[in-house]
């Protein structure tokens, strides 16, 4: 079943499938344009606020089905939204949606959904925080709390997202009622309503854990940034009020402490770059050599599997805390 046919769409032309693989520089090239591509519409339909222009759902469904089959094929696209910089040139709430769109589809599927449900949730984080959209750039990236009025507009922009996604007449009802409820908890503490667990669109909560984990691991440069497994470790500390434990452990089953991309120290001296985690063994990803024991660099990366050798192993991280 085709994710856009729940509205049943003019066909898509085919895209090329990624490559299971990793290390696959296609792949990798795929998964940057799939995001490029989800992040660029996510900004011209924040751009559709405040005008009497209908939601594109058929460019949105078409791009979530693409999401949908890129994340079954390979990790690559999954990884990429770990990114932890905020392009200068990128509009926040767009890449930060394009960040939640593709880390609550993978969420969702680890908890087995099925594809309607994950094209529900997939919408919704596209949609979860539109009622930001008056807010100025520069206080969406700015370090300073926020001023009075200011944090008014935060706090309301779960009923005033809500307000915008029922203008745009989905066709999916959930999507408004998730929007509405991301930013409730599990035990009362959250807003605009303060609802219990009982009250609350099991969803929610899930764009609610994937909404905070994108927010605490990829914020703009000038803020406090927790790197992956940290940001796990402090959501675990709200684990008794905040998220049901299954939603923590679905996250946390997706999460290594070496994402692809982190640079690495290996007890050999040698220094690297992780290409391929690998979540049996999160210790022992695989590790692309780009720096002998003694400084020299390899014309070609070395590939080193982890997994395969056990008398080589992490000593640290080579990035300056």
């Amino acid at each position: 079943m085709r994710m856009s046919a729940v509205i049943d769409p003019a066909p898509l032309p085919d895209t090329p499938s990624p490559a299971a693989n990793g290390l696959d520089s296609a792949s990798r090239a795929s998964a940057r344009a799939l995001f490029a591509g989800l992040q660029g519409a996510l900004e011209r339909m924040q751009g559709l606020v405040g005008t009497t222009a209908a939601f594109p759902w058929v460019d949105v469904a078409g791009l979530l089905e693409r999401v949908h089959a890129s994340l079954e094929d390979s990790d690559d696209l999954f990884w990429l939204a770990h990114s932890p910089h905020l392009p200068e040139d990128a509009r926040y709430l767009a890449f930060h949606h394009a960040r939640v769109t593709v880390l609550a589809m993978r969420i969702g599927a680890r908890l087995g959904y099925d594809v309607r449900r994950l094209l529900e949730l997939g919408l919704a984080a596209t949609v979860i925080d539109i009622g930001l959209c008056p807010v100025r750039e520069r206080v969406l990236r700015r370090a300073e709390p926020p001023s009075a009025d200011e944090q008014a507009l935060f706090q309301a922009h779960p009923l005033r997202s809500a307000e915008i996604v029922q203008q745009w007449s989905l066709p999916l009802p959930a999507v408004t009622e998730m929007v509405l409820q991301h930013h409730e908890r599990e035990q009362g503490q959250g807003y605009p309503r303060g609802l219990s667990v009982e009250a609350i669109h099991p969803d929610a909560l899930v764009l609610g854990l994937v909404d905070t984990y994108a927010q605490m691991t990829a914020l703009p440069a000038t803020r406090p940034q927790f790197r992956p497994h940290e940001a796990m470790r402090e959501m675990l500390k709200w684990r008794h009020g905040a998220f049901p434990p299954p939603l923590l452990k679905a996250l946390l089953s997706e999460i290594t402490v070496f994402p692809p991309g982190s640079k690495v120290c290996l007890s050999t001296g040698e220094v690297g770059t992780v290409v391929k985690a690998n979540r049996r063994h999160p210790l022992r990803p695989k590790v692309a050599v780009t720096a002998r024991a003694r400084g020299f660099q390899p014309t070609v990366p070395r590939i080193i599997d982890l997994a395969e050798a056990p008398f080589i192993f992490i000593s640290g991280s080579s990035e300056v805390s």
